[in-house]
């Protein structure tokens, strides 16, 4: 486990945007080349998305279990080499594109060459003692995510409330047959976590000997349809077939006229309260075994939350209802101890959600983009910042800096060449200056703003179900990185350690 630096500068980098020859950016080799590139840019902070199995539209935000690492993460090199897989099996996916991802022709080979090698495991027996130890440690969550997903695939990825009624409302009988009938299928899903856990680790530890501290993301709510509501639907506002009854979602914004309208099942808060947040707690538990420092998606949902009615086709018809997130914080600091916890408190923040903030000592967000929008008096403007901070040129939900540029309107360009001292030519490497110079405590940039790309590298689209996150960074890009203007910047701005 790293050392949060109190002012550090970093990077938001997908794992799955990172180069190699399998398809996807995965955790082997070129992971490891990443935690050291960043070391010798200067850079102590590396963000990521949520580790999790991707649902729907290929979102990491719509995973199927909120515990469960992400499959096609797992780095295939480091499988052959383990004798599990061969060179020739790894040929298909070497014929697919290096700068996105293909989700709709990765998904089916890389799962089915995951499945081949969970047969050559269990045949190989070598890791044998180690998986059963990470399984038997794992138990709490992994029993009903590994049995859901092959459940899922069995059903060929209908929600779980239309599956046959006994299996649905988890009748004991019913669970008992599934697991037996489908028990190669349930250790496969297994070993997946197996291999997920033990990469990702030893990437961590990586990290970790080179200064580097992570930044995971924690999405707050669950998926409809995954592990957690089918396993806990007490803890949802599910009715009694676990449709939700109420989604959330925010109110028209920044990125939509019409709202956001997610489609997540809001939780029945009251269940939680009476559970002392048990559930919680081990989600943030578990978040914190592969990241130094959590960021919880949409924060302003802990102290308040968009709620929508079921069936709406968009999210400018809801309300907003008052979350118990004084008592949970309070819980969760209470079990877990220090809350190394960052605040994605972006949108319609209120007084009440930034006094939830500082009453539990946790950075808050801003992006320079809005500033630079906003004018003089913005709070995202770097003059405006105070230390308790995370400041970004973007996220992964923004144009690259260069795109939005690029679209802006004339008064915003006009804007932002003086307050940046910059002409357009030079507006991103001024705006990444302009943070690092800044009290912010931690100053991040996309991948893509480091690279100076436009818009065509966008990862994501509030509101737009397709085409996004497919991204990736190719090892041309990577090769004309700013490494050593990064950390000349670092250094000269304390933020290099």
């Amino acid at each position: 486990m790293a050392v949060v630096p109190a002012r550090a500068g970093g990077v938001i980098l997908h794992p799955t945007s990172l180069p190699g020859p399998h398809g996807i950016g995965d955790l082997g080799p070129e992971a490891q080349r990443w935690v050291e590139w960043l070391a010798g840019a200067g850079c102590r902070l590396w963000q990521i998305l949520p580790l999790g199995p991707t649902g729907f539209a290929n979102s990491p935000y719509q995973s199927p279990s909120s515990f469960a690492g992400n499959p096609l993460l797992i780095s295939l090199t480091d499988l052959q080499e383990h004798g599990l897989l061969s060179a020739a099996d790894l040929l298909p996916l070497t014929r697919l594109p290096a700068e996105a991802v293909d989700f709709e022709r990765l998904v089916p080979l890389k799962q089915n060459l995951l499945a081949k090698a969970a047969s050559a495991a269990k045949a190989d027996g070598r890791d044998r003692q180690e998986f059963e130890a990470f399984v038997e440690a794992e138990r709490t969550w992994l029993d009903d995510a590994a049995l859901f997903l092959a459940l899922v695939a069995r059903f060929e990825g209908k929600p779980w409330h239309e599956w046959p009624p006994g299996l649905a409302s988890r009748k004991a009988a019913d669970l008992k047959e599934a697991r037996r009938s489908l028990a190669a299928e349930v250790e496969a899903e297994k070993w997946k976590q197996f291999w997920f856990q033990r990469q990702w680790g030893a990437l961590r530890t990586r990290s970790a000997e080179l200064g580097v501290s992570i930044i995971g993301d924690l999405p707050i709510y669950a998926a409809a349809n995954s592990a957690d509501t089918w396993a806990h639907p007490e803890l949802f506002r599910l009715d009694s077939q676990g449709r939700p009854l109420a989604v959330a979602g925010v109110p028209p914004d920044y990125f939509s006229s019409t709202g956001q309208l997610w489609g997540n099942p809001v939780y029945a808060w009251e269940r939680h309260t009476e559970t002392g947040f048990a559930w919680w707690t081990e989600r943030v538990r578990v978040g914190l075994r592969t990241a130094d420092v959590l960021r919880i998606d949409h924060f302003r949902g802990l102290q308040a939350y968009w709620e929508v009615p079921a069936g709406r086709e968009t999210a400018e018809v809801g309300e907003w209802v008052e979350a118990p997130g004084r008592e949970l914080l309070g819980t969760l600091r209470a079990v877990l101890g220090d809350l190394p916890l960052l605040a994605e408190d972006l949108g319609v923040i209120t007084p009440e959600v930034v006094e939830l903030r500082r009453a539990f000592g946790l950075p808050g967000m801003r992006i320079l983009q809005f500033g630079l929008e906003g004018g003089p008096e913005s709070l995202d403007l770097p003059h405006n910042y105070e230390s308790l901070t995370a400041a970004y040129t973007g996220t992964h939900d923004n144009d690259t800096s260069r795109g939005w540029y690029d679209g802006a309107e004339d008064a915003t360009r006009h804007f932002a060449r003086r307050y940046l001292a910059a002409d357009d030519r030079e507006i991103v490497p001024a705006m990444v200056r302009a943070l690092w110079s800044s009290v912010a405590g931690w100053t991040i940039v996309p991948m893509q703003d480091a690279l100076q790309l436009g818009s065509e590298a966008r990862m994501n689209r509030p509101g737009q179900a397709e085409g996004n996150w497919g991204w990736r960074m190719t090892g041309e890009q990577w090769k004309r990185a700013p490494t050593s203007w990064l950390e000349d910047l670092s250094r000269t701005y304390g933020r290099s350690g």
